[in-house]
């Protein structure tokens, strides 16, 4: 694999991509580029303008070991330890699921209930990982009060990380924390919790179950666990007039919508992805 010759940047992109296309990757190409990318300090783009760059021994030893880790499946966003969401960079580890593109769309609708929700805003995130959607809101929404909980010490320390890179200490506070922190009620609660039904963790696809952490993913028995619990606290946590908005899975959006129709919100509403799967569910504690 990559034996020390008279390599530059396009060769080892071929190669790699090549590599990667007979170990049955999804986007060979796409992952070449971006581990190479990473390894280089350049964007994609630099690496078109620097074809002919040969690559150092100790570059090469390096990047081997990348493209090792990419074929066990480790996930790129672990191997370079970044991923991006809403335009921002994120430091991300196992220690946190990797945010997804979908769950743009659940600080979209977030940001419209915002809109109408009673002032002064502060909004709680139930459930943080690596701080993404509370970073989004408070660079969104800069006169916001944010909390975000998370349970898992790990996570909390990526959190802090990802919120002091994005200068957003003195807005944003972050909590451990089961759901629900020791104080509230709040004008807005937002939270992605884990969703996926018990049985069917061990048959997400490697990338995810092999690395990423299960106790983010497992939503009990049927996956509504989560909603249960958060719906359950609503009340007591909404201020009069607050909004509830909630990112569920695909097929789950009628459970999910009973659920907070039996803790007695209103104006249920249903945003689909961009892929068309309905995947945000809000709904409004009226006064």
């Amino acid at each position: 694999m990559l034996e020390q010759k008279r390599w530059t940047v396009l060769k080892v992109l071929q190669w790699t991509t090549d590599f990667f296309q007979r170990k049955g990757l999804k986007s060979p190409r796409l992952d070449a580029e971006v581990l190479l990318a990473h390894l280089l300090g350049v964007d994609r783009v630099g690496l078109y303008m620097n074809y002919d760059r040969p690559l150092r021994e100790e570059e090469l030893k390096a990047f081997r070991e990348m493209v090792q880790r990419r074929t066990s499946g480790e996930p790129i966003a672990y191997i370079t330890g970044q991923k991006e969401f809403w335009s921002l960079s994120f430091k991300v580890s196992p220690a946190c699921l990797i945010p997804r593109p979908e769950t743009e769309v659940l600080v979209e609708e977030a940001l419209k209930a915002a809109k109408e929700a009673p002032l002064p805003l502060q909004i709680l995130e139930i459930g943080t990982g690596c701080g993404a959607v509370a970073v989004a809101l408070a660079k969104e929404l800069p006169g916001a009060e944010i909390w975000a909980t998370e349970k898992s010490p790990y996570a909390l320390e990526l959190a802090q990380q990802n919120v002091e890179l994005h200068g957003v200490s003195g807005q944003v506070v972050l909590l451990e924390a089961d759901l629900f922190p020791e104080r509230g009620p709040f004008s807005l609660i937002v939270s992605n919790p884990p969703y996926v039904p018990t049985e069917e963790v061990l048959r997400l696809d490697p990338e995810v179950r092999d690395f990423e952490p299960l106790e983010a993913l497992d939503g009990g028995p049927d996956g509504l666990l989560y909603f249960r619990r958060i719906a359950s606290g609503a009340r007591q946590y909404l201020r009069a007039g607050g909004w509830l908005v909630l990112e569920v899975g695909e097929g789950q959006d009628e459970g999910v919508q009973g659920i907070l129709k039996e803790a007695g919100l209103s104006r249920i509403e249903l945003r689909r992805d961009y892929s068309g799967v309905k995947r945000v569910v809000k709904g409004r504690l009226e006064g």
